[in-house]
């Protein structure tokens, strides 16, 4: 519980995107995805992250959206999957879909993450091979948003965010 306390706290200072003096760097752009690395008190944290690429309904006012792959050597966490879909989300099941595979998340406040190591596993393979992906998620009004990414570039970024965290 602690660790996905600090990825949220981490995420969310980069989303807001503070002034602070340690802000993340990026080491390289690929099509849709980046990787970044941000040194820390703790430790190297190397991510790779994305934003979809549509957005629905576009009624609803909410915060950027993204997927990220994170790592943090010292703490031994590697492909660790977060996604945020800009808003707090109700305490149900965050849905990922590709293709004819499913995925959930759990969720806490505007973060969702795979349950354990051998789901981010199977989801890492799942989306080096996928063209789409699709988020699914409630906010706490029970309205639906879904989030549109697409997968062009992320071995890329996911491979140079592993191999800078090595």
């Amino acid at each position: 519980m602690i660790k996905k306390l600090i990825t949220i706290l981490f995420l969310t200072i980069f989303a807001a995107s503070s002034a602070a003096a340690n802000m993340p760097k990026s080491s390289g752009k690929y099509k849709n995805w980046e990787s970044f690395v941000l040194m820390t008190e703790k430790g190297k944290i190397c991510f790779a992250q994305t934003k979809p690429v549509k957005r629905a309904p576009a009624a609803i006012k909410r915060n950027e959206s993204r997927i990220f792959v994170t790592f943090r050597p010292t703490e031994n966490v590697k492909d660790e999957i977060s996604v945020t879909s800009g808003h707090t989300y109700k305490n149900s099941t965050v849905s990922a879909k590709s293709g004819k595979s499913n995925y959930s998340f759990f969720s806490q406040g505007n973060f969702a993450w795979l349950l354990d190591e051998n789901e981010e596993k199977k989801f890492i393979k799942l989306m080096k091979r996928a063209t789409n992906l699709m988020i699914k998620g409630k906010t706490k009004d029970g309205a639906e948003t879904t989030d549109h990414y697409s997968m062009m570039g992320f071995t890329k970024a996911y491979n140079t965010a592993k191999k800078t965290c090595s």
